[in-house]
């Protein structure tokens, strides 16, 4: 079967999404099959600039190439899965959340447009039509799937994708740091854990993973000055897969600050660990894994609500029984590109 991946990207940033439709395509290659990622570049701003994205999009004719037919396409993001094909797969990541979930919230900028709510009526009305005529819709998760039905009544299944194929998680000692992977940006709330650090009896310290933004970097090294914490703290930056998975490996437990998320590789990857994950009562879709008490914290999203529970992670032991529980249940789950292939080559959801 001839596919191809239809996505978009921000030049010069890798994420989530990228190693996903990645993690896809290879998966779909492994398995006997041609494929290939077919990326639009995305800007969001300023707010007429979504226009054109989805004009663009629209315009996009993958029926065939070369002389050569593509049988199917599988679409992950706004605005990519506005294109058109007769045998187009949406697997929903998420949409363009500024215009639904995060309207109006700290996090979006679309409200504050002059034009806003009548870009925001355009994407909603091109939401519904793209996605409402795929041959079959699936989610990133459930969280993705209860906004989908939420804001546009459409009804997604959804479909884990595993983390990335290359990583062979272990376990191999709990040392006194917690890690904290993910991009530098407020959405992922680092302020939260620095304020949090600054409030805990114990001597447990953190280490962030990931990019960012260079202001949202210096902001956050600016705010770990103010609290005097700068020994306690390690900036990593971005880091090759073998050090990912050596630093997971070492830590005391994973912490994900996000808000609202689609998904969260981050428990996942604690989980395959042995490690327990530290989230918030408003993280979205991690917390359709991470259970407070049972392999991890659920905390709400308060520096001293957080210090609290990390404290607690101050008795390794405690760490290793609830990492232990976290990768028995996550074992347990079918979250394999088994799985993932076998759902979009096949006709309809569950």
């Amino acid at each position: 079967m001839r596919l191809a991946i239809a996505t978009v990207q921000v030049p010069f940033t890798t994420g989530g999404a990228e190693l996903l439709a990645r993690g896809l395509r290879d998966a779909l290659r492994t398995r006997g099959h041609e494929a290939e990622i077919v990326t639009l570049p995305f800007k969001w701003y300023p707010s007429g600039t979504l226009l054109d994205a989805m004009r663009m999009a629209q315009l996009v004719d993958l029926t065939e190439v070369n002389g050569q037919p593509i049988d199917r396409v599988v679409a992950l993001k706004f605005p990519a899965y506005l294109l058109r094909h007769p045998d187009k797969v949406v697997w929903l990541l998420h949409q363009h959340r500024q215009a639904y979930d995060l309207w109006g919230t700290p996090f979006g900028d679309l409200h504050a447009w002059p034009d806003g709510e009548e870009v925001r009526r355009a994407i909603v009305a091109a939401d519904n039509k793209a996605l409402g005529e795929a041959r079959a819709l699936f989610t990133l998760s459930r969280n993705v799937a209860e906004r989908l039905h939420r804001f546009n009544g459409l009804t997604g299944a959804p479909l884990y994708p595993p983390p990335p194929a290359n990583r062979h998680w272990r376990c191999d000692r709990f040392e006194g740091f917690i890690l904290c992977p993910g991009r530098l940006d407020p959405i992922k709330r680092q302020e939260l854990i620095l304020r949090a650090l600054g409030l805990m009896r114990s001597d447990l310290t953190l280490v962030f993973v990931g990019g960012g933004t260079a202001p949202e970097r210096r902001r956050l090294a600016a705010l770990a000055r103010d609290l005097g914490l700068e020994r306690r703290i390690g900036w990593a930056g971005p880091v090759s897969d073998e050090e990912l998975v050596d630093l997971y490996a070492r830590c005391r437990a994973a912490w994900f600050g996000g808000y609202d998320e689609d998904y969260g590789y981050v428990p996942i990857e604690a989980f395959l660990s042995g490690k327990p994950a530290v989230v918030h009562t408003d993280a979205g879709g991690p917390l359709e894994f991470v259970v407070e008490g049972h392999n991890g914290r659920v905390v709400p999203p308060d520096p001293a609500a957080l210090a609290a529970a990390l404290d607690t992670l101050a008795d390794a032991s405690l760490a290793a029984q609830l990492g232990a529980q976290g990768n028995a249940d996550i074992r347990g789950l079918d979250i394999t590109w088994d799985r993932v292939v076998g759902r979009l080559l096949s006709d309809l959801p569950d």
